[in-house]
């Protein structure tokens, strides 16, 4: 018999990776589980520019995005915008998730809520990870935000790199072929993990097994964080085939 699962995101409005790599990923694992099926409803929350007022007032419409999704009756909700999470201050994950569930509750369309922020942090977790190395595409002082949410969850950032691109569409449109280069330019000799793209938005799948390979160390993203996050709360195996460490089946 074959399962079917509705996977709801919570999207900013110009972001385009979150459709593309979580839809590739769950697309690969039907190659391996073939009776399983996912669909993808998304709703939009206003963001251009990833500055800290766009993000901020981007979130405040997120309620209104938990509801119409829970009208879908989707099986779960994944909130596609790290950087909007951790500029609300430690530990927001829990509020948002919280909060964001009890919309759905409220609405007759309980779902469990995974934030790509939470699943980033919890996925470090699973992998036993203490000393970590990040990569972000966001102007230094929002990505200094991450880097210290990251710190307040217990993890020692020990080299991380701001790409500095402001506008949000520009963060889609940057090549994951040169995330290996960015890499090999930071010494990640002692990290657990590397995070080779702490946000949704910049695309990052493909480059995965090339820097695993290439530093020798388990590599995550925060849409492969999500990902697992998401199989997790739909109770089924976490594994999906050249997505890296973490959804190897290892964890």
């Amino acid at each position: 018999m074959t399962k079917k699962f509705r996977i709801g995101q919570i999207v900013p409005s110009s972001n385009t990776t979150m459709e593309t790599e979580i839809p590739a990923m769950l697309a690969a694992r039907q190659l391996i589980r073939p009776d399983e099926r996912f669909t993808f409803h998304s709703s939009r929350m206003r963001m251009k520019k990833v500055v800290k007022e766009e993000l901020a007032a981007m979130d405040a419409e997120s309620d209104r995005c938990a509801v119409e999704l829970s009208d879908a009756r989707v099986d779960v909700l994944g909130y596609a915008c790290l950087v909007a999470i951790m500029a609300m201050g430690p530990g927001y994950h829990r509020v948002s998730q919280e909060r964001l569930h009890g919309r759905t509750v409220e609405n007759g369309g309980e779902a469990p809520v995974i934030t790509s922020a939470g699943a980033l942090v919890d996925a470090l977790k699973v992998m036993k990870a203490k000393r970590i190395a990040v990569v972000a595409p966001y102007m230094k002082p929002l990505t200094e935000m991450v880097v210290e949410y990251i710190r307040s969850e217990g993890y020692e950032v020990s080299v991380w790199r701001a790409l500095e691109i402001a506008d949000n569409l520009e963060v889609g449109r940057h090549d994951p072929a040169k995330l290996p280069a960015i890499v090999a330019e930071m010494d990640v000799s002692d990290v657990d993990v590397v995070v080779l793209s702490a946000c949704v938005q910049m695309p990052s799948l493909q480059a995965v097994p090339m820097v695993e390979a290439m530093t020798g160390k388990p590599v995550v993203t925060a849409a492969i964080a999500t990902t697992y996050a998401m199989l997790k709360a739909l109770g089924i195996e976490p594994v999906v085939p050249g997505a890296g460490a973490l959804l190897s089946g290892a964890y």
